[in-house]
C-alpha cells in the first residue's frame, strides 16, 4: 500500500483518538474512551507500517503537524474554539513546513 495513503489513515485515527480524548471527560465516558484507544492504537501502528518506506523525520514530522492542525479544525469546527490571528498565522507556518519538508527538501523520499 502506499505509504502516504498510511499516513493519511494514520492521522485519521489520530484525530478520531484526540477527538475521543476531548470527549472521554477524563475517561469518565466509556464509548469516547474506548475511541481513545482504538484511535491511537490503530494511529501507531499504521506510523510504524509507514516508517517500513518513508524515512523517520518526514513521517513524524509530517504525522504530528497535521495532526496538529487537524485537530486544530476540529477544536474550531466541532467544538465552537476560536482561533485568533497568532494561531492563524502559526498553523500557517506549520502546512508550510510540511510543504517544505515533504516537496522541497532532499530528506523526502520523492
Amino acid at each position: 500500500m502506499n505509504p502516504y495513503a498510511l499516513l493519511g489513515a494514520a492521522i485519521a485515527s489520530e484525530l478520531v483518538g484526540t477527538t475521543a480524548l476531548k470527549l472521554s471527560a477524563g475517561f469518565s465516558r466509556p464509548v469516547p474512551s474506548l475511541g481513545v484507544v482504538v484511535g491511537y492504537g490503530l494511529a501507531f501502528y499504521l506510523v510504524s507500517l509507514t516508517l517500513e518506506d518513508l524515512p523517520l523525520g518526514i513521517v513524524y514530522g509530517t504525522w504530528a503537524a497535521l495532526g496538529i492542525v487537524g485537530v486544530a479544525a476540529i477544536g474550531v469546527v466541532v467544538f465552537g474554539e476560536r482561533v485568533d490571528l497568532p494561531g492563524a498565522i502559526g498553523v500557517t507556518l506549520i502546512v508550510v513546513g510540511v510543504y517544505c519538508l515533504n516537496v522541497v527538501s532532499e530528506m523526502s523520499a520523492h
